[in-house]
């Protein structure tokens, strides 16, 4: 009988108070969490309302940093709410402190991967690598697990992307050896226009310039372009072809959209002047996967 009061003696005194200090742990994690969601709520509509096209890099580098934040509060709030719960349940939190060091030992050999996941994602938001939102490409270690994607999620551990295919990637930050961000500042358009070598090229290159002027002004085209394209003269030459380049400096995330349009346009001036294409057709310099990627990043802005 004496240790039935006793057992809810220690309920109604350190008991509850353990058990109110988990569920305050609990609130205060969620209210936590539901602010930085509000917070990462109000900056992606911001970003939408000041740039419908490409996001802002302060606004994705914001983004990131909020994540972190709430993140680092969240276990911080955890790691308080223990400290008090082994004091009310009467366990010596400074006769902890030798195991916990040995432990502590124990844990750094065994979680190396963890705490370099760590410290590279440090490294990844605070020097601004990439954010939410960038199209990038993420070369990991020995190769076998290259990324690409659109960026979804940045935690100090991990870093999150969606696939063109609609896959999501997780690949730890400390296995990153070399990202690629295609979305920063602003991208390049190469077109290369192959003609016979019996063309006039001089003719052909006032074709091109007057295509880059028509691009330019277009109402569409010209939210995407930073400049008016460019002809860069001929690129290459071989017995039965000249091959000329045109280039353009678009928006992140919209070359391929832009050299599409001109590529297109290129052809039909051409033909109105009686020129024909070579059988090699036009190209552009980036690989077919950078572009799958580049379009669902473009898709992903225009839903937002």
């Amino acid at each position: 009988m004496d240790a039935l009061v006793d057992v809810w003696n220690w309920v109604r005194g350190a008991g509850l108070e353990a058990l109110l200090i988990v569920l305050g742990a609990v609130l205060l994690a969620r209210f936590v969490s539901w602010g930085g969601t509000r917070i990462t709520d109000r900056i992606d509509a911001t970003a939408r309302e000041s740039d419908a096209l490409v996001r802002s890099e302060a606004a994705k580098h914001r983004h990131s940093l909020t994540q972190v934040i709430t993140w680092a509060a969240i276990v911080l709030i955890w790691s308080i709410a223990v400290f008090f719960v082994l004091e009310r349940l009467g366990i010596p939190v400074a006769g902890l402190v030798a195991p916990a060091t040995v432990l502590g030992v124990g844990l750094g050999f065994g979680a190396q991967r963890v705490v370099g996941d760590v410290l590279a994602g440090f490294f990844i938001i605070t020097e601004r690598q990439y954010g939410f939102g960038d199209s990038v490409g993420i070369v990991t270690l020995g190769g076998q697990g290259d990324a690409y994607g659109t960026v979804e999620d940045v935690t100090l551990r991990i870093t999150r992307l969606r696939s063109p295919d609609g896959e999501v990637v997780s690949v730890p930050n400390g296995q990153i050896i070399r990202s690629i961000n295609y979305s920063r500042d602003w991208a390049r358009a190469v077109v290369d226009i192959p003609v016979p070598t019996t063309t006039d090229v001089s003719r052909v290159q006032q074709v091109l310039r007057e295509v880059g002027r028509r691009a330019y002004a277009d109402e569409r085209l010209h939210q995407l372009l930073l400049d008016e394209p460019s002809v860069m003269g001929v690129e290459s030459l071989s017995l039965d072809e000249v091959n000329l380049r045109m280039v353009a400096r678009t928006l992140p995330g919209r070359q391929f959209e832009v050299g599409r349009d001109l590529r297109a346009r290129v052809a039909l001036a051409l033909s109105h002047e009686g020129v024909s294409l070579r059988a090699t057709a036009m190209t552009d310099v980036p690989s077919v996967q950078d572009e799958a990627m580049a379009e669902d990043r473009a898709r992903s802005g225009g839903a937002a």
